[in-house]
């Protein structure tokens, strides 16, 4: 094994000596075609395979290093300096992040290395600091290279360092936190579980909560259907969990029934015939199975562009029913600063009461009696207020997951905290008949009410189309 560095260094000149590290291993030849290359991009690979000229892999394009093919007694005095591979063919520069991969032939020899570049930094978790601070598990997705990876590995110096959390990392590869037994310094006061083997990896995080009163744990890449209920174990027993999953996002998951379980599963479920008519579906459907192990999903699409869904349950529904998930909070992040979109204004739009309304109490799940929309019609509305957006107060309704199809479908709609304020109260059942505060606003108010039948994504989704038909 490759000794010890214990270094003192800035981030920048931190990883420049990591990297310098690894290239005195290398012959000199790649080390000098490297040095020749003045390049802006970061590298993120070195590729050395028997009889091959070696290469230089960064983010969009791949360069040759030299003009010579390796040789085997070049590529055995690299091996002979990095010391034994592990069961996963990996082996690491101790004090370093940087991660070397074997190719072997059938009788096992290395006929090949891959040479992965582990950086320190200290911006990219900046995105997902709020929800740090609430304690929610997170879910981070992208492809391979993405920088999944070194975002744990700042997400754990935020957690321990400046939230003091007791944070315990599963390293089971130590590409979190380096080769050797002392952690690298880019995870802070975090402590790390070295796994022998990666089939052990399930046990190992189950071990931390039991032996180490951990309050978060960090995971990278589960993969398999046993980690998946260690994980789901660890979230139940409130503890908060950071991982990773190769997929590009939560529609890979649900189409992977090996992680499916990370998100809630996905069962078959057969409708009857009046339901089935009602929905405008085939009887048999997807649903969620049960409660998401995780709270929140990231979606990375590049290092400094990503997509939060903030309620993983919710946007499983909206995907099981065929729509894209559009009301993903993108946020931007810069060298210093966070940016998020808003979809929504905060600005609040008034709109005038007609003196010829009657207070009145519809079923949107009534067809027979309805013609809800003929009955609204005579209630002559103003045409201002579906040109500034109805005012809507919830009566009892999920107020997240309408704001979410509000953003989704982009309706015309402000909720409101006041039922004075509304155009229209959106209420379930049994809050009406609890809250006799509501109707008795509404109708000195002169304002309708709507009633939906559950507080399901279906039935609101209903709702709001009927009501939107009949003022527009």
């Amino acid at each position: 094994m490759v000794p010890i560095k214990v270094v003192h260094l800035t981030q920048d000149q931190s990883n420049n000596e990591d990297l310098a590290y690894l290239l005195n291993l290398l012959p000199s030849s790649i080390v000098d075609a490297l040095t020749f290359q003045s390049l802006k991009e970061p590298l993120l690979e070195i590729v050395l395979d028997l009889g091959r000229i070696p290469q230089a892999r960064y983010k969009d394009y791949i360069l040759p290093l030299g003009d010579k093919p390796i040789t085997r007694a070049e590529l055995a005095e690299v091996v002979k300096q990095l010391g034994p591979f592990g069961d996963d063919n990996r082996v690491g520069i101790e004090g370093t992040l940087h991660r070397i991969s074997a190719l072997r032939n059938r009788c096992g020899s290395i006929i090949g290395l891959t040479c992965r570049i582990g950086r320190a930094t200290r911006s990219n978790a900046k995105i997902v600091r709020d929800i740090l601070d609430s304690g929610q598990s997170i879910l981070i997705m992208g492809r391979p290279g993405i920088g999944k990876t070194t975002t744990l590995r700042d997400i754990a110096r935020i957690l321990a360092d400046e939230l003091n959390r007791r944070v315990i990392v599963i390293d089971t590869s130590n590409e979190i936190a380096g080769d050797g037994d002392i952690p690298h310094p880019s995870i802070g006061q975090s402590r790390r579980i070295q796994v022998p083997n990666p089939i052990l990896q399930h046990r190992m995080m189950i071990e931390a909560v039991e032996n180490h009163t951990p309050e978060v744990i960090i995971i990278d890449e589960i993969g398999t259907e046993m980690e998946a209920q260690a994980a789901r174990t660890i979230a139940e027993r409130g503890i908060q969990l950071i991982a990773t999953a190769h997929g590009n996002g939560l529609v890979n998951l649900i189409k992977n029934p090996t992680l499916s379980d990370l998100i809630g599963g996905i069962q078959s479920v057969i409708l009857s015939d009046d339901e089935a008519q009602r929905r405008s579906t085939q009887k048999t459907v997807l649903e969620r199975a049960t409660k998401p192990t995780f709270h929140v999903a990231v979606e990375m699409h590049s290092s400094f562009r990503w997509s939060v869904h903030t309620n993983v349950a919710q946007t499983v529904d909206i995907i099981l029913q065929g729509y894209q998930p559009k009301f993903k909070e993108n946020k931007l992040m810069t060298k210093y600063e966070t940016y998020s979109s808003e979809s929504l204004s905060n600005r609040k739009i008034t709109v005038k009461n007609n003196s010829s309304w009657q207070s009145s109490v519809w079923n949107a799940s009534d067809q027979s009696s309805g013609d809800f929309q003929s009955q609204q019609k005579s209630q002559h509305l103003g045409s201002n207020a579906v040109a500034s957006g109805l005012c809507i107060y919830p009566g009892g309704v999920d107020y997240q997951l309408l704001n979410e199809l509000i953003c989704l479908y982009k309706w015309p709609i402000i909720l409101v905290s006041k039922v004075e304020e509304a155009t229209i109260v959106l209420a379930l059942p049994h809050y009406l008949s609890s809250d006799s505060k509501v109707r008795h606003c509404a109708r000195t108010h002169r304002i309708p009410i709507l009633v939906v039948k559950s507080n399901t994504t279906l039935h609101i989704q209903q709702a709001i189309k009927r009501l939107l038909q009949s003022y527009i």
